[in-house]
């Protein structure tokens, strides 16, 4: 043993091989680790729960002797007091964990999000609560909490129109990211990191957004909708203005999901000219799992074969953004909520085709529910084991008819603009 001060440190020569240690005669632990290659690190060395530990503290020249010596007795007696530091380190590193980390590893788990999910999670983080990122969780109070819900639904993102249903689903999302940080990470006692989860403060204040079966465009407005949007289509200022348009056109036609239509690429488009009945759009990722060929309108079919291909980009609704494609249609939404009287999102727009196909074209529920990739409550052996319900092409006639009456509101709507006298007859 010898006194490590800096005029040994500095004098000691390495070793020809390996590494060689030389133990501090004042502080029982303390020592000096040298390389062959001159490298001199400080390290405390003792027992937690009767197994030898042993911690780098630092490398000489960056950490001064002085220090190392008060840093190695606290470690030590750390250690004498049974914590081990290795954990206690990992609970110093679980302290400084900001959300943009946390976002990243819970995303990045294999198999176990949808890509769509995880771009939605990340758009949170970077857009919702880009203040947050790069600011340790346990900073992240349940004021804090309540400040930026409260925002988004007076303001929105923008600041210019709430937005309740956003701020409601940005909560959801960091609510799930705080309880998975919660689960991976420790304090150094051992409790986990998150000890409450501050989203929990808005159990009693998720702002309202009225029944969901309420959020669909109404009947009587369905046609100065089509036509608001189709004029609009024909004024597009760019081509993602178009793609927008284009998508909210498209999603209205085939009950589809806003990432199901946002995401769909020309190879899973078949359109048949001379057979109708031939005419689909092919979903391979889906909520439900299994793979789908769902049936085409003339009227869908009109709007895809209106669409520019882009040589380089293989989606049907491009967009100059890193994913390629649309992901919103704010602009056109914004348009088919002040025609049709009511706040309404991509997805309502599902809940319209549902209501159309059921209330005004009397389609029963089990082909509503083919149609709209949802499995039929009514499915039965047969249906199960004998009925393809992956290939929908049959239903042409079902979705057909939807957009038919679609077109003919459009029609009426024209008409009373124009100030004839238009009576609509019920098919």
């Amino acid at each position: 043993m010898v006194k490590l001060t800096k005029t040994y440190i500095d004098e000691v020569k390495p070793p020809e091989k390996g590494f060689a240690m030389h133990w501090d005669d004042k502080v029982a632990g303390y020592g000096l680790r040298v390389t062959a290659g001159g490298v001199r690190s400080f390290i405390a060395q003792g027992r937690v729960r009767g197994k030898s530990v042993i911690v780098t503290i630092g490398r000489y020249g960056l950490y001064p002797e002085d220090k190392a010596r008060k840093r190695a007795q606290s470690i030590l007696q750390g250690m004498r007091e049974g914590i081990d530091p290795r954990d206690a380190k990992k609970a110093d590193e679980a302290m400084r964990v900001t959300l943009g980390e946390v976002c990243e590893a819970y995303v990045s788990r294999p198999g176990k999000l949808k890509a769509s999910t995880r771009t939605e999670y990340k758009r949170h983080v970077d857009k919702v609560f880009a203040a947050w990122k790069d600011k340790p969780i346990v900073q992240i109070t349940e004021d804090d909490v309540r400040k930026r819900h409260r925002t988004l639904v007076e303001g929105g993102l923008d600041g210019k129109k709430g937005a309740p249903a956003s701020a409601n689903a940005a909560m959801v999302t960091l609510r799930i990211l705080l309880n998975f940080a919660g689960r991976q990470y420790r304090r150094g006692d051992g409790t986990p990191l998150i000890q409450r989860n501050p989203v929990e403060v808005l159990k009693d204040h998720w702002a309202p957004m009225g029944s969901r079966t309420d959020r669909y465009i109404d009947r009587r407005r369905i046609g100065e909708v089509w036509n608001a949007l189709h004029e609009a289509r024909a004024n597009a200022k760019d081509h993602h203005a178009l793609a927008s348009i284009d998508l909210t056109l498209f999603l209205l036609l085939s009950g589809a999901r806003r990432d199901e239509g946002a995401t769909l690429t020309w190879d899973r488009v078949n359109i048949d000219d001379e057979d109708p009945s031939n005419c689909w759009w092919h979903l391979d990722e889906r909520k439900r799992g299994e793979p789908l060929w769902l049936p085409l309108s003339s009227q869908a079919v009109a709007v895809l074969k209106g669409r520019p291909r882009l040589k380089d980009n293989p989606y049907v609704f491009p967009s100059w953004s890193k994913t390629g494609h649309v992901t919103e249609a704010r602009a056109p939404m914004e348009l088919v909520s002040t025609v049709a009287g009511k706040h309404l999102s991509l997805h309502d727009l599902r809940r319209t085709f549902t209501n159309i196909a059921m209330r005004e074209c009397l389609i029963e529920k089990f082909r509503t529910d083919l149609l709209t990739g949802h499995k039929p409550v009514q499915e039965d052996v047969t249906a199960r084991n004998y009925l393809d319900l992956a290939r929908l092409e049959w239903l042409q006639p079902e979705v057909q008819k939807i957009g038919d009456w679609i077109e003919l509101q459009a029609r009426v709507a024209e008409a009373k603009a124009k100030g004839e006298n238009v009576v609509p007859l019920r098919a």
